[in-house]
């Protein structure tokens, strides 16, 4: 139906809600508040809230956290305790050793060639082979690898090759993060951006690194100046830092989280060191007594107040001065405890337990530092992972190919892919309950819950070694008369752990 006159209905009022009846003022309180951590009152005003992107931020704070990290290095006990820690769990005494698993078509093991790579591969590790120094190892390049991660942040090695000074025409070239130029920074003519000396392409994948020719801190240098960029491309190096934010650019010192607690800690002992010292020194003074009259002395002299005082003796006060004794108040009773709650805070930055850490063994118990050395090792693991993938599989993969292409093997360079089955054996650790965990792994290995390769994996051996040690045993035991138990099958696993065997946890 049209309305008449050809004119359109008219619209009908439009009737505002009814407002609905105010909140309580509490609620509108907390309504409004939201998120806590977002605050921005009185009480969160030294809390930060820009957010900048992640090379923004290291680049105004990179110079300072590094140079600081470096002092807490050589001079804090704590940190230097925790560079010793990472060298020890994640190095180890052996370094991550290298077993070859390349396979013939038929999928057996090819034995020769591996032993034959591993052979060569030992040789080039050593310190005359390594590195274009020759005066480090690959165990010494490893140790130097976590210390520069944990102090600086970050490390370069360069590939060298060709380098004629070893028969396999390879060494590596440690680089300190110094020389990669913090500084250039910008767009360059074929597109790519520079940030901190990093050259990357539109998809920020890392093309080149720009470094300096020589260390900027070297002021021993006679001709020290603003030194030359060189322009090292992506391939031939491997920059070495782990990543806490998408796009990072540069790497910051492990050390950082708990920087600030370690220099507060130590200007707390060094006060408390000085005050002891100074209450353990001061034992009193002499006040002149009200009653005494002193008799008239020349100006011009002086009278001794002070004496020196000896341990066990007793001397009298001159006459006129009573001795008022001195009762110091330090060592501050609560100086223990409140060390150890900043060390734990301390611990809890770097990722290890606390009784690593301070070497504090004092009321603990053997589940709790089970419990804690279990979790360190997880932790030292996943380093493990790192330096492998990092450092391990491209230093091996470059130095393979140089290897079978140098003509000192008679493996067919060819079959390149063939050999590239390296799998490496990082270091493993004592238990802490030997029997016990002997006792869990007899049973689970019974139970066919684990395998004897595992097992033995776990403390950071070779299978295919100990079975060849024992095998020599064996020899050497017949060659000499000898004959041992183990060996004649007297010891049998049907007694000792036959799967009913309980371990606590």
């Amino acid at each position: 139906m049209r309305w008449p006159f050809g004119k359109r209905a008219p619209l009908p009022e439009t009737v505002a809600p009814a407002p609905e009846p105010a909140a309580p003022a509490r609620k509108r309180k907390k309504a409004a508040r939201g998120y806590a951590a977002a605050n921005t009152g009185r009480l969160f005003s030294g809390w930060g809230t820009s957010s900048n992107a992640a090379d923004v931020d290291i680049y105004r704070a990179l110079g300072i956290l590094r140079a600081r990290s470096r002092d807490l290095a050589l001079n804090d006990p704590y940190a230097k305790r925790f560079l010793n820690l990472s060298k020890m769990n994640i190095v180890g005494p052996r370094g991550i050793a290298l077993q070859v698993k390349s396979r013939d078509e038929d999928g057996n093991l090819d034995k020769e060639a591996n032993r034959l790579i591993e052979a060569h591969w030992k040789i080039f590790c050593k310190m005359e082979n390594c590195t274009v120094t020759g005066q480090s190892s690959m165990i010494d390049v490893l140790e130097l690898v976590v210390i520069s991660l944990i102090r600086d942040g970050e490390i370069l090695i360069r590939f060298i090759s060709p380098w004629p000074e070893n028969p396999y025409f390879f060494a590596l070239q440690l680089i300190e993060a110094d020389q990669l130029d913090t500084h250039f920074n910008g767009t360059l003519p074929n597109g790519n951006r520079v940030v901190m000396g990093v050259e990357k392409n539109k998809w920020g994948r890392p093309v080149a690194y720009h470094l300096l020719e020589k260390h900027p801190g070297d002021s021993l240098d006679a001709t020290y100046q603003r030194y030359n960029r060189i322009r090292i491309p992506a391939e031939e190096m491997i920059h070495f830092f782990i990543p806490e934010r998408v796009n990072q650019s540069r790497g910051v010192p492990w050390l950082v989280p708990s920087a600030a607690r370690c220099k507060m800690l130590d200007g707390y002992e060094e006060a408390e060191l000085v005050a002891s010292r100074t209450a353990a020194a001061t034992m009193g003074w002499f006040v002149n007594s009200d009653s005494y009259v002193e008799e008239e002395e020349d100006e011009d002299e002086e009278t001794e107040t002070t004496f020196e005082a000896e341990p066990g003796t007793f001397r009298m006060a001159p006459d006129g001065y009573d001795l008022k004794t001195f009762d110091p108040t330090h060592p501050n009773s609560s100086f223990a405890e409140f060390s150890k709650s900043i060390l734990r805070g301390i611990a809890a930055g770097w990722n290890v337990s606390y009784h690593s850490l301070a070497n504090d063994l004092e009321n603990i118990n053997l589940s709790s530092i089970r419990h804690g050395e279990m979790v360190d090792r997880d932790g030292w693991k996943i380093f493990h992972t790192k330096v492998i993938e990092h450092i391990k599989d491209p230093v091996y993969s470059r130095w393979l190919a140089m290897f079978l292409t140098t003509g000192i093997t008679p493996l067919p360079p060819r079959k390149y892919d063939k050999f590239n089955a390296a799998v490496w054996m990082p270091r493993g650790w004592h238990r802490v309950d030997p029997e016990k965990e002997s006792r869990a792994n007899t049973r689970d290995i019974a139970n066919h819950t684990k395998s004897i390769v595992q097992a033995a994996v776990e403390k950071g051996l070779d299978l295919e070694e100990i079975f060849q040690d024992n095998a020599k045993a064996k020899e050497l035991a017949a060659e000499y008369g000898l004959e041992l138990t183990i060996f004649n099958g007297e010891q049998k696993n049907a007694k000792t752990n036959g799967g009913t065997d309980q371990t606590e946890d």
